[in-house]
């Protein structure tokens, strides 16, 4: 199958690929490197660098006329939302109607997105929240990917654009880089080099943390499976940021100060997601527990400081 992954030189989108190329799939990655590393892209992928946002893009999907699209190209940071509210749209939400409206010209069969479980839910207390929960993102961030799946849900309904939309929760793993605002990411990259580390609030905010190599198994499955259907990707287990800095903190020797500062507007208390939809419908469920996905990470930094 010809596949083009958008974001493709970045923390999830280079791994989706490299699995992809494994499978024997033709891979073109699209990617602006604003955050993403060339030295990601796998050498058997053919690479353009664009912006998902601007003219040239939607000419790209019209050259290639890929079968199937993985869509991870995105602004993800939440406070970067806050402060540009209209940059965040310009990417997350023009840069889906280019490529959904491109994809229906070129025949694209199907397209997978990566959402987000944490910023579409907002506050989740109890038990994680489902596909069905109520949406109330709080941030500009959480708007432009609901916008973004509400793009892609039309061009499924009314222009015949198949679709599985895949919601994130909290992704962690080799090739993350903190400045893709991963916790994990920065606490590593501080601990290693000796820095202090600091912690935004009381550390008791907690997250559904989720292993990279178990998304791409998502992004595999999603290849011929839940048509049309929005399905959450997590762990359905919340653990806190204290917590996380504590397994680091000892994964890494590290004896650097730990420093609280004041929370940071847009970000929630508890988000945990749900798995019940992925296992009906994908057949997916996590295989890497916590400790195990961060010595896996742990021992990435130590070779490449990301």
């Amino acid at each position: 199958m010809k596949i083009l992954v958008t974001g493709g030189a970045g923390f999830i989108a280079s791994n989706v690929a490299d699995e992809y190329i494994k499978l024997g799939h033709e891979v073109i990655v699209v990617d602006d490197l604003s955050v993403g590393k060339k030295e990601n892209v796998n050498p058997r992928c053919k690479f353009y660098k664009a912006d998902v946002s601007a003219s040239a893009f939607p000419e790209i999907i019209l050259k290639e006329k890929p079968e199937l699209i993985n869509h991870h190209a995105a602004q993800i940071d939440v406070r970067k939302s806050v402060e540009d509210p209209s940059f965040d749209a310009r990417v997350n939400i023009i840069g889906m109607i280019n490529l959904c409206h491109a994809a229906v010209k070129a025949g694209t069969k199907k397209v997978i997105f990566a959402s987000s479980g944490g910023v579409l839910y907002g506050e989740v207390p109890g038990k994680g929240a489902a596909e069905d929960s109520a949406i109330r993102p709080m941030c500009p961030y959480g708007l432009s990917k609901y916008a973004a799946e509400t793009y892609l849900k039309y061009y499924g309904s009314e222009r015949g654009l198949s679709y599985t939309i895949l919601r994130y929760a909290n992704v962690y793993g080799p090739r993350q880089v903190a400045g893709e605002a991963g916790v994990v990411a920065i606490f590593l990259r501080a601990m290693l080099g000796g820095k202090p580390t600091v912690i935004f609030g009381d550390g008791c905010q907690e997250r559904d943390f989720i292993f990279v190599g178990d998304v791409v198994r998502a992004n595999v499955l999603s290849l011929d499976r839940a048509e049309n259907e929005t399905i959450n990707i997590g762990t359905g287990v919340a653990v806190s940021v204290n917590a996380i800095h504590k397994i680091l903190s000892e994964l890494t020797g590290s004896k650097a100060e730990k420093k609280y500062a004041p929370g940071r507007e847009g970000e929630l208390r508890r988000s945990v997601l749900s798995n019940a939809t992925a296992a009906a419908k994908l057949g997916w469920k996590p295989t890497v527990d916590l400790e195990k996905g961060l010595v896996l990470t742990c021992d990435r930094f130590r070779e490449t400081n990301y």
